[in-house]
Order: C-alpha cells, then structure tokens, then sequence
C-alpha cells in the first residue's frame, strides 16, 4: 500500500468507531471492547509497533487493525463490519459468503439491507438467505482460479466478496476498513474497477468509475484521497497525477472487456479532461511534472525532485496510451491524435531518461529499484526484454527472506515486513509477461499469508504473521487481475 497512509508511527490516525453492539453476545465482551476503545489512540500506536516488529514481548491485547477480515451477509446495500480479534478462534467464512460461523457453532452476519452485525443460529433463515446471496452474485460473474488444481479459487472468492464489501453503493471503494485506510483512493478505485471487469461484474465497475466521474475537477484531477461519503480530505496533499494515469487505463480495460460499455455516458467526458490535462502538463522533456505516486517516501539523496518518478511515469505512459484508443473507439480522432502524439513524447522521454539506469525510481546514476518497473511491463505497456531484466532487478534486490517483498530498495520503513501489493504487483507482472510458474509461485504466497479468515492482509510481518488491515482492496483486486491474467490474457493499451 501507499506509505502516506499507513506508518502508524508517524501517521494521525483517526480513532476507530465505537464498536456496534451486537445481538447475542455476553455483555462482558462488549464491556472489553469499550475498554480497548477507551485505551486511546497512543496504545494503538505501541501496539501496532510491536506487532510491525516482530518482538518477542507480551502484547496486552490486539491494535485495532488486527482484525482478520469483514463479516457481511449478502443483499443490497453491501455493509461489512470488523470481525473482533476475539472472536477469530475457531472462526470460518460460511462457503462463497462473508457470514462467519463462530467457534460455538453460532454465525455473525448483516442481515440484508442492514448495517449491525448480528450473532444468530445456525439454522435461522438469515443466514440461508446470506449465503445464498453472496454465492448468487459470485455465481453471476467468474471466479478466476488460475491454473487446475491450483488451490486459488477461495483465495480468489474471498477477494471478490472483500472488494464487494469496500465499495458502498456511492462507488467510492475504501482501502480498508480502518482509521487511516478508511478512505478512498483513486488509485485504488481504478484498480477495483479493473477487477470487477475482468471478472464479470461490470454494474460494480460502473458504480466506481461514476464515483471517479462525480467527484473529478474541471481540470480533469482527482484528489489525493476522499472520504467514505464521497468528499475529499482537505489534508494539504496535492492530487498525485498517477492516479490520471490509473483511471484512464481503467476506463479503457472497462470500455474494451464489459459487454456493454456504451451504458456509461459519464465516461468520455471524464477520460477527455484527464487525458488533456496530462498530456497539456509534458514538459519540453516529455515529462509530467513530478508528483506523489504510489509511496510517497524519498529514497533520500539519489532522489531528484524536479522529475516525476518512475511510479508516476508508468501510469501516465499507460493511461495516455488508453486514452488515445478511446478517443478512437468514440470516434474522436483529433483528441486521439493528440493524445497519442503526447504518449510519444513520453515514450521517447523514458526511454532516455530511465532506460540508461535501468528503469530505477527516478532517473539518476545509481537509482534505486521499486516497484513501480512492473508500470513499464505487460499489462500495462507493451513486452520490453530491457525492461522485464529491469523487473526481475527489482524483484531481487526488494525481496525479503519470508518471501514477499518491500516497496522498494532501501525502504525506510519496517526493514522486514512484507507489502501485498507490492508482492501481487510482481505477481500480476509475470503473469502477464507469460511467466506463468513465476506467477503462481507469488500467489502461492499471498494465499498462504492470508489471515485466519482467509483475507488478504497489507503487511506479513517476519514470521508470516499479518501485520497490517485485513482485507486491503489494492491487493484484492491485483490478485484478481492476475489469475485472470492466467486464465486469459489481459489486453494492453497499444503503443501507436
């Protein structure tokens, strides 16, 4: 995930919501619950330290992100809630459905049109009702499984059913669930509308990209982040122009894989302001201006802040490149002539600029890797030998000996947790790329790390334990794009 969102050391983290009461639990847990409420922000913090850390020192109880996944139910509008961390002994998702059965053979779900999580019987008709409806949606698109006798498809149902829970009906698909994550990334949004197309759920891709459509400016940006209901968070960030990049390539992979894509009146006019905005912001290089991308941590002095990093570069090569074969497919040829005209410029400005080190972070003797070469590759740009040698440099140099790998080299935060995305993003590269063996072994990884519910968390901390929010959607949605991938073939914006 993003680093300005989630180091709790240093990160204002607004405190959790009070915990819902729920029907049928003995009074003394809710009491414990308000209790650790109460602790405050700052035992959050010590907490979350400890678990990032690995010591080998008692923890009085777990921070509030340690929960392993939501408990929903099925039924419109999708509500999911935080499981307790007390309750996860013993606990398992009901088969294709986000209702949970308890250790004493109860089950926790939101019932249908609800918002409280409840404790019912197994037999009450609710939880029928439940399962029934999260296994019909999932029944109504694919659930990628990757390759036979793979072992991914819970992986996979469980990722879509999460995704599902993020997105509220207003189509702003939250990170997480959680303080600093409880919000809306454009980013991410991009990449939960991606997943929701290729799997068949093209009324949830629509229902985010309409959020993305809503709340861009005029001048064709989005902020850095919003909130659940649909506002931006007035923090001081500025909009980060990766995300321009990230919807348009979206907008396209939707426009190319839904059935019907001509049911979205809102998209057009939403690529044609960030597509003129990105290509009128190329300097005399080439290049967008520099800007946050998906970390916003330096890597200190081999940084040069008066260019864009790689992590900026990628996705607005990308999204141009979508772009342009929009403006195509919508008739609009002189829009798609300029715009194709400016992912030239920048083409030629990578290839000048990054190439020369080896596709680096920014482009200086010496850069560091991170994680966004995997921008300059399959699916996002056309198959490169210099630039799959580039992938496979970074993969090396970033991997950690648990077996996931860290944002990028010399990472500033924990020196040995682990970041999903990041993994998946590694993932989704090979198996686009054709490195199908590559590709499994990654989500072989992912799967073998999720939480005690099966959800895919941000963070695996040096014994394989989660150490950061369960389910996060970014990497939901990486890992089905890349068993999708396995399956069959993501398209690729065309470079001329």
């Amino acid at each position: 995930m993003e680093d300005d969102r989630g180091d709790v050391r240093a990160a204002v983290v607004p405190a959790p919501a009070r915990p819902v009461p729920v029907r049928g639990r003995p009074a003394r847990r809710r009491t414990r619950r308000i209790r650790r409420v109460r602790r405050g922000a700052a035992f959050l913090v010590v907490a979350a330290l400890v678990a990032v850390a690995g010591a080998n020192v008692p923890e009085p109880a777990a921070p509030g992100w340690a929960s392993p996944g939501l408990v929903g139910g099925g039924g419109w509008p999708f509500a999911g809630v935080p499981l307790d961390p007390e309750d996860t002994d013993g606990a398992a998702y009901l088969p294709d459905s986000s209702a949970v059965r308890l250790k004493d053979g109860r089950v926790e779900l939101i019932p249908s049109g609800g918002d409280t999580p409840l404790v019912v019987a197994a037999d009450d008709p609710r939880v029928a009702q439940a399962v029934r409806s999260d296994s019909s949606w999932l029944a109504s698109g694919i659930i990628p499984e990757g390759p036979t006798d793979s072992g991914f498809r819970d992986m996979a149902a469980r990722a879509l059913l999460d995704l599902r829970l993020l997105t509220p009906p207003n189509g702003a698909t939250l990170a997480s669930w959680f303080g600093a994550w409880r919000y809306s990334w454009p980013r991410d949004s991009a990449f939960a509308a991606a997943a929701f197309t290729v799997t068949g759920h093209p009324s949830e891709a629509r229902r985010v990209l309409r959020f993305l459509a809503r709340v861009q400016t005029d001048q064709g940006l989005w902020a850095a982040r919003y909130n659940a209901d649909g506002t931006a968070v007035t923090d001081g960030r500025p909009p980060q122009l990766d995300s321009l990049g990230w919807v348009l390539w979206a907008s396209w992979l939707y426009r190319t894989k839904a059935p019907d894509a001509g049911d979205l009146p809102e998209l057009w006019p939403m690529v044609r302001r960030a597509a003129d905005h990105l290509a009128g912001s190329l300097d005399a290089e080439g290049l967008p201006p520099p800007s946050s991308d998906y970390w916003e941590r330096d890597h200190g002095s081999e940084q040069d802040p008066r260019r864009p990093t790689l992590g900026v570069v990628g996705p607005a090569l990308a999204g141009l490149r979508a772009a342009a074969a929009l403006a195509q497919s919508y008739g609009q040829d002189g829009e798609a002539a300029q715009w194709r005209a400016a992912a030239h410029r920048m083409s030629a400005a990578l290839d000048r600029q990054f190439a020369p080190y080896g596709y680096p972070r920014s482009p200086v003797e010496d850069g560091l890797m991170d994680t966004s070469v995997t921008f300059v590759a399959p699916p996002f740009a056309p198959s490169d030998p210099a630039v799959a040698t580039a992938v496979a440099d970074a993969e090396r140099r970033q991997a950690l000996p648990n077996g996931g790998v860290l944002p990028g080299e010399k990472w500033s935060g924990a020196p040995d947790v682990a970041w999903t995305p990041e993994t998946a993003l590694f993932g989704l590269s090979a198996a686009a790329g054709g490195r199908g063996t590559e590709a499994i072994a990654r989500l072989g990884w992912l799967s073998a790390h999720r939480t005690a519910l099966g959800a895919l968390p941000e963070k695996v901390g040096p014994t394989g334990r989660q150490a950061g929010v369960a389910p996060l959607g970014w990497t939901d949605s990486l890992v089905l794009l890349t068993l999708s991938a396995l399956r069959d073939p993501l398209p690729i914006p065309p470079a001329s």
